[in-house]
């Protein structure tokens, strides 16, 4: 399989390239830059253009673009960043599958797009909820719209766990200091899953014409902000005592701490586990120890 990558150079993108070409596929990568080696291809999404010939012969299209969420607030203008910087590729994207005849376009979402449901466990059925971050992932979502013709993925992504780099790369110094504690009241569910299975999950999105549409990608066990606190706290040696003020967060991020934070997800994978996927690490202590 011939596969092209939008935002290959990110955490899943680096990983999920490094998997395709063990596996035996051909890997291409879209960048902004001018291209320093053969398996690189220019694109300008804000210009719409695509080098020539950079979709020739390609089977599918991962597309997983998009600027961080965080650190900071999300004022007006770095909402509208992270808006473009999701929605204008995709279009792009979306319109070249079409153009090309290309069967498959895997296009990254959020878990997100939940809102903040509570505790109510959601799957790929659940209707989008409220917020920014909410609206955020319907848009991304909507502007594959264009690829009417290919199978298109909707990856809805809980918190990867991965040795370097994500969440874990904030979280492990302040554990390993003992100033590791819950956010909040703690109660809010956090959809994880590890990045050994975010890949997999991705290859097998590509190759299973069963799936199609929203696709959680989420561990099948989410867990509480406390049982993570408590089994991070576990899989580090270190106790994790403290509790982080939800008032606190939001005087200092303001609505970005509220819904990174605060809000969560009790999403679980009924997409993937309906269409045969096994989890290598279905457990949050499993993905703990494959992550430090």
């Amino acid at each position: 399989m011939r596969v092209l990558i939008a935002g290959a150079s990110g955490l899943i993108g680096d990983a999920l390239t490094a998997r395709l070409r063990t596996s035996g596929h051909e890997v291409r990568k879209l960048v902004r830059r001018q291209p320093h080696k053969p398996d690189e291809q220019r694109w300008d999404p804000p210009a719409g253009e695509i080098a020539a010939g950079a979709l020739d012969g390609v089977d599918a299209v991962v597309n997983l673009c998009g600027a961080p969420l965080l650190p900071g607030r999300w004022s007006a203008a770095r909402k509208q960043v992270l808006l473009d910087s999701r929605v204008e590729p995709t279009e792009v994207l979306a319109e070249a599958v079409s153009e090309h005849g290309i069967p498959v376009l895997v296009n990254a979402s959020a878990v997100g797009y939940y809102g903040n449901p509570g505790s109510s466990v959601v799957d790929e059925s659940t209707p989008a909820g409220d917020g920014f971050l909410a609206g955020l992932c319907t848009a991304w979502e909507n502007a594959t719209a264009a690829a009417k013709d290919a199978r298109v993925v909707s990856v809805r992504t809980g918190l990867v766990l991965a040795r370097k780099g994500g969440l874990l790369s904030t979280l492990r110094p302040l554990f390993q200091l003992a100033l590791g504690g819950r956010l909040g009241d703690g109660k809010q569910y956090m959809p994880w899953i590890s990045l050994d299975d975010e890949v997999s999950a991705l290859c097998f999105a590509l190759g299973n014409d069963s799936l199609s549409g929203p696709v959680n990608l989420s561990g099948p066990q989410p867990v509480t902000n406390i049982e993570f606190t408590k089994a991070f706290g576990r899989a580090l040696h270190r106790p994790a005592p403290w509790w982080v003020p939800g008032f606190a967060m939001k005087i200092a991020l303001g609505q970005a701490a509220e819904e990174m934070a605060l809000f969560g997800q009790r999403a679980v994978p009924r997409a993937l586990e309906k269409a045969g996927f096994e989890f290598r690490h279905p457990t949050i202590e499993s993905a703990l120890a494959a992550a430090t």
